[in-house]
């Protein structure tokens, strides 16, 4: 999501790029498992009757654990009525957009994610037009 735009499963990504180099931010696209925060994993739970379901952790503490599915929609969950929880080791993002992506592709993408940091650090909250923060080698 960017600018209230988008999906909701993954992180707001409207400042993400605001205090990161443009390398820093390819290295996250091509390889989104690098440092994978362990708050950002997806988790997959296990009822005590074998169903199972995948998603983001939304709000856990001792008792009890909420997640947001890949669909959208919310589930809670007692602990002890589950057999088990597996936090995922890997991101949902895809880790092919270095070989799917275009050099040129790669680099947009990571323009468009400055320039739209750039327009909410400054307040405009607009989004960007044309190519003027191209990325430079």
């Amino acid at each position: 999501m960017a600018n209230g735009e988008g999906g909701f499963i993954g992180s707001d990504l409207s400042s993400y790029a605001g205090a990161r180099s443009a390398d820093d931010i390819r290295s996250a696209i091509t390889d989104p498992d690098k440092n994978l925060d362990p708050r950002k994993r997806p988790v997959t739970v296990t009822t005590l009757d074998g169903k199972k379901q995948t998603g983001m952790a939304r709000n856990e503490d001792n008792f009890s654990l909420q997640i947001q599915a890949l669909d959208g929609s919310f589930h809670f969950f007692a602990k002890s009525e589950l057999r088990n929880i597996e936090y995922q080791a890997r991101s949902l993002m895809p880790d092919d957009y270095g070989s799917s992506l275009s050099r040129q592709e790669l680099d947009d993408l990571v323009s468009y994610l400055m320039s739209i940091a750039r327009a909410n650090i400054l307040g405009t909250g607009n989004k960007p037009q044309g190519r003027e923060d191209e990325v430079k080698e």
